[in-house]
């Protein structure tokens, strides 16, 4: 029996979710790696066992289907010390705007699965006395703005569930962050026209979570500067704000 801590990494195929899982191996902790293939994670996990002798696993999980989520939760193995939710979806504004398939699908994948398999892990961590959840949301949330206000809106509320949730299960000895990366060149950003020094890459995100993880830190901006470019953002009077084209 391992005497090392674990982490389940939900979203394991996302750039972001392979770099978190690198970062934790990285520090002695056994991977777990769920996805809706958890076949293709597969050499993922074969990856982190042969360079840093973990135990690495795979599970199946799917963030659209809630009604499996008490199954997964019971059927793992081992209770995770750590669990990162880095599920979501991007999606394409437009089409949201008169889609509503579409536009319920992000709003889901961003806020209602996320959302409520961290809950359910809280209930678990809570139970034993200790544990720590790790969100990852988007600077998008700390303001709507006209160009992906679909999104921004999901990920607000899940900015909101992670704080509420933290005030609730810190009484308990569970901490809970909220990671918020900024612009991340990742396979869901490909395309975009991203601004350099508002960018980083996945391995950055990845160490800012396991540094969270081991410092306790609650709210996390990837990038500092993010931090001060919304709490500009988030000054500008409505009126003002209404006009931007962003």
């Amino acid at each position: 029996m391992t005497s090392r801590k674990s982490v389940l990494v939900l979203g394991g195929s996302s750039d972001i979710g392979r770099a978190a899982a690198r970062a934790f191996a990285k520090a002695g902790y056994d991977v777990a790696l769920a996805g809706r293939d958890a076949a293709a994670l597969e050499p993922d996990a074969a990856d982190l066992r042969a360079r840093y002798d973990i135990e690495a696993s795979t599970r199946t999980f799917d963030v659209l289907d809630t009604a499996s989520f008490d199954g997964f939760v019971a059927g793992l193995p081992v209770l995770p010390d750590v669990v990162i939710s880095i599920v979501g979806l991007l999606g394409v504004q437009q089409k949201a705007e008169s889609d509503l398939a579409h536009a319920a699908t992000i709003m889901r994948s961003n806020y209602e699965g996320p959302s409520l398999i961290l809950g359910l892990f809280a209930e678990k961590f809570l139970g034993r006395g200790n544990g720590t959840i790790v969100g990852v949301s988007s600077v998008a949330g700390d303001r709507g703005r006209a160009s992906n206000y679909v999104y921004g809106s999901a990920k607000a509320g899940f900015s909101a569930f992670l704080s509420g949730l933290r005030a609730r299960a810190s009484r308990g000895g569970v901490h809970v962050v909220t990671v918020k990366p900024g612009f991340v060149r990742t396979k869901m950003t490909e395309g975009m026209k991203l601004i350099g020094p508002l960018t980083v890459e996945a391995p950055v995100v990845g160490d800012a979570i396991l540094r969270a993880v081991e410092k306790k830190t609650d709210v996390v901006y990837v990038s500092g500067i993010w931090r001060v470019v919304m709490l500009i953002i988030k000054a500008l009077p409505e009126v003002v704000f209404k006009k931007l084209k962003f």
